[in-house]
């Protein structure tokens, strides 16, 4: 089994924390920024960063829809990561300066991978689809911040 991992990154107009503390707003803010993709998002512990519990249903493709449930951390100032409680999926959010004003934004998802020559399909092409729609989640809260 491979790993599969999708990385997209953009510098927003914000300062860091305002682009670090809208991501880690589960309860209200973080909803807004996710697209068409996303259904039945749900906070079911905390809301705010590390010890926040949600779900929501990923429907990556017409055929693939993930069941996901993550566990929020924040091992850093201005990191978060979502792990999944139902897969191997870790997701970590990277806040940074980018200058006066500015953040830069890094999402990574990680997952193993199927095995034989479903695996190889999933390493080539999930990463592409799922680059997708974290650049729509990082277009959102760009809108977000920078309003």
């Amino acid at each position: 089994m491979a790993q599969v991992e999708a990385t997209t990154q953009r510098v927003v107009a914000a300062t860091p924390e305002a682009a670090f503390g809208t991501l880690a707003d589960y309860a209200h803010a973080r909803r807004e920024l996710l697209p068409e993709q996303f259904s039945e998002y749900e906070v079911r512990e905390g809301g705010a960063g590390a010890g926040t519990v949600v779900h929501w249903k990923l429907q990556a493709t017409s055929k693939r829809v993930r069941d996901c449930l993550f566990e929020v951390s924040e091992p850093q100032p201005g990191r978060l990561v979502e792990k999944d409680r139902n897969s191997t999926m870790v997701t970590t959010w990277t806040v940074t300066p980018a200058g006066e004003g500015k953040a830069k934004v890094v999402v990574e998802t990680t997952w193993t991978g199927a095995g034989g020559i479903g695996g190889f399909f999933e390493k080539t092409f999930a990463p592409k689809g799922l680059n997708r729609i974290q650049d729509a989640i990082l277009a959102n809260l760009a809108a977000h911040v920078e309003k």
